[in-house]
């Protein structure tokens, strides 16, 4: 083994690791919240203790017994997707779960001395924390483009719109007046629908 001095450095820089970055540590994804069948006592595939994704759990052996001793060492078993190798590699390996919305990690959000992502964002921590657990939203990006040409849509489907309600009113008007149930001194101060 080499000789280095351990107290030999410039800098040491602790940062969360990216999601990119956890995936490329990974070996696969857990799908599953099944540990351990209770039957054959054997990690569940795809589970949270699956072979394929951190190893064997008996030393030079696939899941399925299909390769069995040192010699096979390397390789992926087609049946089963282990990978022949020492039992000591779970110890290591990692997987990863892929969630189906994005979170924040709760050192960002819940400082106990003061709240960085709410700082950061320049927003109060409590509009933060609705937006953290989806009670609320945040607009990033708005299309101008798109929004007056939408707004323009609209005024022309309101005064479309208003110009039916006119008619409809003047039609109820007509019909009033000629079962002789109203004088047109009762409507004489209705002014029509504006889209102002």
């Amino acid at each position: 083994m080499a000789d280095f001095d351990t107290t030999d450095f410039d800098a040491i820089k602790i940062s969360l690791a990216s999601a990119d970055r956890i995936r490329s540590w990974s070996q696969g994804e857990v799908k599953k919240p099944e540990t351990i069948n209770y039957r054959t006592l054997k990690p569940e595939k795809d589970g949270l203790f699956c072979e394929k994704i951190f190893g064997p759990t008996k030393d030079w052996e696939c899941a399925c017994g299909k390769y069995k001793g040192i010699r096979f060492r390397g390789i992926v078993c087609e049946r089963c997707g282990v990978e022949v190798t020492t039992a000591k590699v779970r110890r290591e390996r990692m997987g990863h779960i892929e969630l189906a919305a994005p979170v924040s990690h709760i050192w960002y959000f819940k400082s106990p001395t003061s709240f960085p992502l709410a700082r950061l964002l320049d927003i109060k921590s409590k509009d933060l924390e609705k937006v953290l657990y989806f009670a609320s939203y945040i607009i990033t990006n708005v299309d101008t483009e798109a929004r007056e040409a939408d707004a323009d849509d609209l005024k022309e489907e309101l005064a479309a719109d208003l110009e039916e309600l006119d008619a409809e009113r003047d039609e109820q008007i007509e019909r009033l007046k000629e079962q002789g149930e109203a004088s047109d001194d009762e409507f004489s101060d209705i002014e029509p629908l504006s889209a102002d």
